[in-house]
């Protein structure tokens, strides 16, 4: 198996809950789901060859329902 690290990762319950009901919906677990979706972001920053928002820092302005 590859050399994988472990990182403590906080997220709110409202994401929480989203998140596992889209791993549920692609049969994987939370913790597949949410390296699957940071594999793809990473893929598509390299494809593009820039970070996503130009102030990768800043909160969103969006509200997680």
């Amino acid at each position: 198996m590859a050399d994988r690290k472990q990182i403590p990762l906080r997220v709110s319950a409202k994401l929480y809950e989203q998140i596992a009901a889209w791993a549920a919906d692609d049969f994987r677990s939370i913790n597949g789901q949410i390296e699957y979706l940071l594999t793809e972001c990473v893929k598509q920053r390299k494809k593009d060859g820039k970070y996503v928002s130009e102030a990768i820092d800043e909160p969103l302005d969006i509200e997680i329902e």
